[in-house]
């Protein structure tokens, strides 16, 4: 018996079959090396395969930002400023569309979250998101555009690996250091602590 239903597959599919050809065309495929999106993809794959694996590896990875990214959503929204993160979604010169299929940062986690409850959590999923993680900010660093104010809707700066800001590289340190940081603090501040929470949640044996 099917334990994602049939429904949830067909929709998430549909937003799916959407989202990669317009984010194809209008920013690059290198946009895809983001950790949210390769998350969409990932968890594309998993819903058909129903595989704990597959849903366990991005709620590891991105549901401890994409909260931050609702919480800052809904403070710009009432008007505050918090982080910065979702000024783009409230930026006309972006179009509508792209503001729209961008708002899967809002309701990603929360599907995550049902789908280990579903399925179960896979202890693998630490190792495997990070050895992921680590495979795209290299990719980042050393072969796409580091950051530049005039970028445009061009990825630049993917997964933050010249610093915060996707208008100029960061100053504190220098960019293997910065590089290194990433790599090392991602897991250790980010990933651990959900794959804690999943595991004895719904931990299941891998």
């Amino acid at each position: 018996m099917s334990r994602v239903p049939l429904s949830l597959k067909l929709a998430f599919t549909a937003f799916m079959a959407l989202l990669i050809p317009v984010y194809w065309w209008n920013y690059d495929p290198t946009n895809f090396l983001y950790f949210c999106d390769m998350a969409l993809l990932l968890t594309l794959v998993g819903v058909w395969l129903e595989s704990p694996l597959l849903v366990s590896m991005p709620a590891v990875g991105i549901l401890a930002p994409q909260i931050l990214w609702v919480a800052d959503f809904g403070l710009n929204l009432s008007g505050f400023h918090l982080t910065g993160m979702t000024d783009y979604m409230f930026n006309p010169a972006t179009p509508p569309l792209l503001r729209g299929l961008s708002l899967f940062h809002g309701w990603l986690p929360f599907l995550l979250v049902y789908l280990v409850w579903r399925l179960g959590y896979d202890r693998r999923a630490l190792l495997s998101w990070t050895a992921l993680a680590w495979g795209l900010m290299l990719v980042s660093y050393f072969f796409l555009p580091g950051p530049r104010p005039d970028a445009g809707l061009t990825p630049v700066n993917v997964d933050y690996v010249f610093g915060p800001s996707d208008a100029a590289p960061q100053t504190w340190m220098p960019p293997w250091a910065w590089l290194t940081l990433l790599m090392l603090g991602l897991p250790l501040a980010l990933f651990t602590p959900v794959h804690l929470v999943m595991n004895r949640w719904r931990g299941a044996e891998a």
